[in-house]
Formats: C-alpha cells, sequence, structure tokens
C-alpha cells in the first residue's frame, strides 16, 4: 500500500508586472482613471512595500504598459488609459465581486415556457400533429416502436413517435442607475468606488453571459444622463443633489424604446430624493422628506408596476426615515429592496439579477 505523500507546499509565483498592474487597476478605479495619480500612489506604495526591486522597477513597468498596449500618449503627451484596460479593469471588479465564472454557452435567461424556441430540451413529450422533423427524438421513437410492436417484424406509428421541445431563452433589458450626488463621498466616506465596480462587474457579467441582453447606464445627480460602459472608470461625484425623479424618467424611457418583454431597474443609492427639475429651474429641499418630491417619486414607482418594471434597490443608509421612504417606494412599484452595506452591495446585485432574469414579470 503506498499511502499517500505530501509535498510542501509553495504559493504560486506571480511577475512583478502581473502584481503591479492588479493593484494599478484598484488605484484606477479610485483616481477615477487618472493614470498619473495613480501611478504616483504606486510609488508611495512601493516605497511603504518594496512591490518592486533592483531588477525591476516602476519605469520598467511603465514601459512595459506601453508595448502592452495598455496605455498610450495623446496628442499632449498626456498618457491615457486603452480601451484594453478598461475592460481589464471590468473584469477584475467582475472577479472580485461576483467570483470567477466558468465559461460555458452563450445564451441568454431561462424561461419555464416550451415550444419553438432556442435550444433542444432534455425532456420529451407525444407527438403532435405540426412538430417538425427535426424535432423527433429517434432513439425513443425507436425504442418505443420495438416495445409496442416487436422487432421481428418492425414498424414504426405516429404513436410510436416522441419529440423534444425546444426551450424558450427570455432576454432581458436593463437599466442601472448610479447615484452620483455629494452624498457619496460625505463624512469621508468613499461610497462612489465600490458602486462603480458594482456596475462595471454587472456590465462585464451581462457581456460575458448574457450577450444578448441589453444594459444601459444612468447616473443621476441635480440631473441624469446616460453615460458608455468605458466610462465607468472616470466617474466622479459632483456638487449635485439627489434627482431621483430624473432618473427613473430617463430610465423609463430608454426601457420603452427596448423590444424586450422582460424589463428592470437596478437603483444603487445613498440618500434620500432632495431635487426635482421644473419651471426651468431646481426645486430641491435637503432637510429631511419632502413630499412634493416623494410623491413624485411614488408616482412613477406606480408608474413602472403598470408596465412591468420591477425597481431593485440597493439603499446604503441606516437612517428609519430613509428605510421608511424606500419601504413605500418599494411597496408603490412591487419591486425589491435591500438594506446593505457597500461590502455585501456586489452579492446582493447578483442574486436578485439573477433570479429576475429567470422569471416573467407579472
Amino acid at each position: 500500500m503506498l499511502g499517500f505523500r505530501f509535498n510542501k507546499y509553495e504559493l504560486r509565483n506571480i511577475l512583478p508586472f502581473d502584481q503591479l498592474f492588479e493593484i494599478l487597476k484598484e488605484l484606477l478605479v479610485y483616481t477615477n482613471g487618472d493614470f498619473n495619480e495613480s501611478v504616483s500612489w504606486l510609488n508611495e506604495l512601493d516605497k511603504k512595500y518594496n512591490l518592486t526591486d533592483k531588477k525591476y522597477g516602476i519605469g520598467d513597468f511603465v514601459n512595459d504598459l506601453k508595448e502592452k498596449g495598455f496605455i498610450k500618449e495623446d496628442e499632449d503627451d498626456n498618457i491615457k488609459i486603452t480601451p484594453r484596460t478598461e475592460k481589464s479593469i471590468r473584469q477584475q471588479a467582475l472577479d472580485k465581486i461576483f467570483g470567477k465564472l466558468k465559461k460555458g454557452k452563450l445564451g441568454n435567461h431561462n424561461s419555464k415556457y416550451l415550444g419553438n424556441g432556442d435550444e433542444m430540451s432534455s425532456d420529451t413529450r407525444p407527438f403532435q400533429f405540426g412538430d417538425s422533423l427535426e424535432q423527433i427524438a429517434m432513439l425513443e421513437s425507436f425504442k418505443n416502436a420495438q416495445i409496442n410492436n416487436g422487432i421481428g417484424d418492425f414498424f414504426m406509428t405516429e404513436s410510436d413517435l416522441e419529440v423534444r421541445d425546444k426551450e424558450h431563452k427570455a432576454q432581458s433589458s436593463t437599466v442601472l442607475m448610479i447615484d452620483i450626488s455629494h452624498s457619496m463621498i460625505l463624512y469621508g466616506e468613499d461610497r462612489i468606488t465600490p458602486a462603480k465596480n458594482v456596475a462595471m462587474a454587472l456590465a462585464e457579467l451581462i457581456n460575458q453571459k448574457y450577450p444578448k441582453d441589453t444594459l444601459d447606464i444612468i447616473v443621476f445627480g441635480n440631473d441624469a444622463w446616460q453615460i458608455e460602459i468605458k466610462d465607468l472608470p472616470y466617474l466622479q461625484v459632483g456638487p449635485y443633489h439627489t434627482n431621483t425623479v430624473a432618473g427613473l424618467e430617463l430610465a423609463m424611457d430608454l426601457l420603452r424604446r427596448r423590444k424586450n418583454a422582460n424589463k428592470l431597474i437596478f437603483m444603487i443609492t445613498d440618500g434620500k430624493p432632495t431635487c426635482l427639475k421644473e419651471n426651468g429651474g431646481y426645486y430641491k429641499n435637503s432637510f429631511g422628506l419632502d413630499k412634493k418630491i416623494l410623491n413624485k417619486c411614488l408616482t412613477l414607482a406606480q408608474s413602472c408596476r403598470r408596465l412591468k418594471i420591477p425597481i431593485t434597490t440597493f439603499m446604503v443608509a441606516s437612517d428609519p426615515y430613509l428605510q421608511e421612504f424606500v419601504h413605500d417606494f418599494t411597496e408603490a412599484n412591487n419591486g425589491k429592496a435591500f438594506y446593505t452595506s457597500l461590502q455585501g452591495l456586489g452579492e446582493f446585485i447578483f442574486e436578485d439579477f439573477e433570479r429576475n432574469k429567470k422569471r416573467n414579470y407579472k
């Protein structure tokens, strides 16, 4: 009996470039995509933690970034990150928040309905008039014929035939709303960076696992506007109030143009709605919950409910009156709400996203 043989465990060697690049991608999110500032931070970290040695320094690392196409110089000799780096940052966010996904079939979300869909089901049923020949399950049909009619004088009838249905693969359209009001960095707490990581991870998740889906990203402060996925690392908080109404109106407008039956909204925010746009100006009230603003939000929540658009709200605040607002808002929409810290935000979005994408909203 040979038994077990144990070898000394050794850590996997990581190349200096790979180690520094992982740190740089984290820093780029914090510095809103500013390469020069990120490298300055990297230099300070190197002084403190000895990230480099005599053989490989920060200068070598920057040269490798240029050669590998991760950075480039613009007309004014300023160094900028490239789309390749932006995608790598999104992938890092996906790995960190949602875990590494195994490669699988490109497809969409499973639906409970069968019929003339996209992929063959593993289940069979008796043949019916109108079924196509390509749906016939030959092995099961021959087996039925042998059982029913014998092997000696083999023949097959229509009653012996079994077919496989195709599963419908539901497509979905998602709008992700991100609060960039001043409260996202208020009291010395950085809430916008984790929110950006979640948004980048969700975008990369859809691109990889649900390539037929659509994702629109909205930021909202005093106003609301649409941004591209590539803009996420550069997202910054502004001196804004929170115009949740403008964000919802834009989200509804974007989803109205989408032809998919399944539509949903994710909203990441840490503060109460404090702003409305009316008569060419802004109506603002940062003191408590303003009834005028609150009623408008609830009206839009009800409108989304009638349009079968569920809203999942992620509120990163523990104030009782804010929770009361979220409760009323969620009840008006018949949606979902999570009261969570930013540390658990990515997991919640991932789990809720998967569940909602596999059901029909009624």
